[in-house]
């Protein structure tokens, strides 16, 4: 699998905030699935590991910046098929960042997940 270039990271990467990923988040709740969101969750606690190299954290910070906008590949509106670019892009983000992806980030991650669904 291959890493996103500079121009992508740049274009999605300054997209990032944590208030616009909570927002998100919450309008896609049930859209994403509990996968989806296990997967936005590890790579937001990811991002916040202080000896995270700058590659993953460029993956990740364009990855997060591609679900925040409103407008890609397949416009988030869409009934079905909206979110299916979103949740590819989130897959591979954490798929190529997976090396930094403790067990204390997996742990947060849950914990959130658990909160965020009410159990």
């Amino acid at each position: 699998m291959s890493l996103p270039d500079i121009r992508t990271i740049r274009t999605y990467g300054y997209a990032y905030e944590k208030t616009r990923l909570t927002d998100k988040l919450r309008s896609c709740l049930t859209l994403l699935g509990v996968e989806g969101l296990r997967n936005v969750l590890r790579l937001y606690y990811t991002l916040k590991k202080p000896d995270l190299p700058v590659r993953a954290r460029a993956v990740i910070l364009g990855a997060l910046g591609y679900f925040i906008l409103p407008v890609d590949a397949l416009p988030d509106f869409l009934p079905i098929v909206g979110l299916t670019d979103d949740l590819g892009v989130l897959a591979a983000a954490a798929a190529a960042v997976i090396m930094y992806m403790d067990d204390e980030v997996k742990a947060r991650a849950d914990a959130k997940l658990e909160s965020l669904l009410g159990r």
